[in-house]
């Protein structure tokens, strides 16, 4: 079997066509590296308008 050269080094990596490992890390076009967290739009306002004014707010 051959080597991928994408590979981290320990030798355990299965990288698929899209350059994605079983561990979760992709290959960016350089090296292997985690994704980036992508997250759909509104997410950070959706828990910040959850939150109800605090009891010291009230009084």
């Amino acid at each position: 079997m051959n080597e991928d050269p994408r590979c981290c080094g320990t030798g355990t990596c299965i990288i698929d066509p899209e350059g994605r490992c079983w561990c979760g890390q992709q290959w960016d076009g350089e090296k292997m590296a985690l994704p980036k967290l992508e997250l759909p739009p509104g997410d950070g306002q959706a828990t910040q308008s959850k939150q109800g004014p605090s009891s010291a707010d009230t009084q």
